[in-house]
């Protein structure tokens, strides 16, 4: 195996030595940030194939890292969460957050590896074929870049990350609430958010380029799909 990065961010010292140590044996390597300032700065500066993160930090909640990355950032690391609220409530928050996976403290450290090969293995799948197209549009997740028609389209994060959840589903349509919470999870956006993204991403998408790809279906939501027969 390659050497794979764990970044661990845990404030109990003697918990996170266990881990690392327990990890290194199994050939990962493993930095430890004890809080989440410490954490952004590793993140900035070094590139990770799984983050473990504890919820309660001494400087805030890993609830807010995880938004950070997926948010500010625009990183798809997996994230496995270990903590020791178990709720149904804490996971979904979590879950909601962007975290990948969940895992109560105590747990087996059999359990732990076996639940970090497994996600570091389908990161590096999904890396493997982050291009998806439809047509003539390419959107790539490594280089975070779209094209259509061999021409570069220039996306704002949200736009292209709701491009993104279109072409992932296609040809399948997609409701307006799903879209919602895939972008802006349980927060409320702005009165016409949505509808202002979508029609500055059909400006960008479709608008110079004779056939149509993202369309509306009425009552129901949207999809981004190349109708063969019409042309």
């Amino acid at each position: 195996m390659s050497n794979q990065f764990i970044l661990m961010v845990e404030d109990h010292y003697e918990l996170a030595a266990t881990v690392c140590e327990f990890l290194e044996e199994h050939g990962f390597v493993i930095d430890h940030a004890r809080n989440l300032d410490a954490a952004r700065n590793f993140l900035k500066t070094q590139p990770y194939h799984l983050l473990l993160l504890d919820i309660n930090l001494p400087d805030g909640s890993g609830y807010d890292l995880c938004e950070w990355l997926r948010t500010d950032q625009g990183k798809d690391i997996p994230i496995l969460m270990l903590t020791a609220r178990d709720t149904l409530d804490d996971k979904l928050k979590g879950f909601t957050a962007g975290t990948d996976d969940y895992l109560v403290k105590p747990f087996d450290f059999n359990e732990l590896v076996m639940r970090v090969k497994a996600l570091i293995k389908r990161s590096l799948g999904e890396v493997s074929s982050s291009k998806i197209q439809i047509h003539d549009l390419i959107l790539d997740s490594s280089t975070q870049t779209v094209t259509r028609a061999g021409q570069a389209i220039e996306l704002p994060r949200i736009q292209f990350k709701l491009l993104k959840i279109l072409m992932r589903n296609s040809p399948k349509v997609i409701t307006k609430q799903e879209i919602i919470i895939e972008l802006w999870g349980d927060e409320e956006p702005e009165s016409d958010a949505l509808r202002s993204h979508i029609y500055n991403l059909r400006k960008m998408v479709d608008k110079p380029f004779e056939e149509k790809l993202i369309h509306t279906i009425s009552g129901v939501g949207l999809k981004v799909a190349f109708d063969a027969e019409a042309h």
